[in-house]
């Protein structure tokens, strides 16, 4: 997968003016920067909905249950690994477990990914995408998953569905998320733990951020990642 990777201290650290109207104003130039990077990666998770098969949408799901507290490409160069040795759609707790090893709760997550197997599993065949069609809209899948997927809330199940092209009208309150929020007025602090409500509060005051400023919902979580990291990933 293409990692967009551009230097762009001249166009966050540029302007010396402070206050929330320039960071603002350096928000959107960084989006004007990188846009056509964000929209192509969007492209790419809706090819994995649309054109991928039952591994490919499960390996995403996979990638966001071993992603709390451990580095994003960390858990997805597991995957990969796991993708590689046939384990993901067969490997048993143990032989995965090993592959986990720049995962943190590797032992726990190793199991949530054998159960979460089992639970879209029907005679012996991965059903993953059928089961989300069930599901009326994007919201409610996130419940169905927050609710029932062992290792995951509603940061990881947005993530999810936004990885396979399902979440443009989710927000995923990820630290760097959180922390631009934050900078940015929309969240006075951050918090320790999100209830649902809280999610929720959040997330749509993101929404009306993102409508105030013109750039799509679905377009600022890759935004203030490529702004804090340079680069656009997943």
């Amino acid at each position: 997968m293409k990692i967009f990777n551009r230097g762009i201290s001249d166009i966050v650290y540029g302007d010396s003016a402070t206050g929330k109207d320039n960071a603002v104003k350096r928000i959107k130039k960084i989006y004007f920067y990188v846009k056509n990077e964000i929209r192509s990666r969007l492209c790419e998770f809706d090819r994995i909905w649309n054109e991928g098969n039952e591994q490919d949408i499960f390996a995403e799901l996979v990638f966001c249950i071993l992603t709390p507290q451990s580095k994003a490409k960390s858990c997805w160069s597991a995957v990969e690994n796991i993708l590689d040795k046939n384990l993901l759609l067969e490997g048993d707790t143990h032989r995965i477990n090993k592959e986990l090893n720049e995962v943190r709760f590797k032992n726990k997550k190793a199991e949530y990914i054998v159960e979460v197997r089992k639970l879209f599993s029907i005679n012996n065949r991965m059903s993953i995408r059928s089961k989300i069609a069930e599901l009326s809209d994007a919201f409610c899948a996130r419940d169905w998953l927050a609710e029932n997927v062992k290792g995951i809330g509603y940061k990881e199940a947005s993530h999810f569905l936004r990885n396979i092209g399902l979440g443009e009208n989710l927000a995923i309150l990820d630290r760097h998320v959180l922390k631009n929020l934050k900078s940015l007025d929309i969240v006075k602090e951050i918090p320790n733990s999100l209830s649902r409500w809280r999610y929720f509060e959040i997330e749509k005051n993101m929404k009306d951020f993102s409508d105030m400023i013109s750039i799509p919902l679905g377009h600022l979580d890759l935004l203030f990642w490529y702004k804090e990291t340079g680069e656009i990933f997943k």
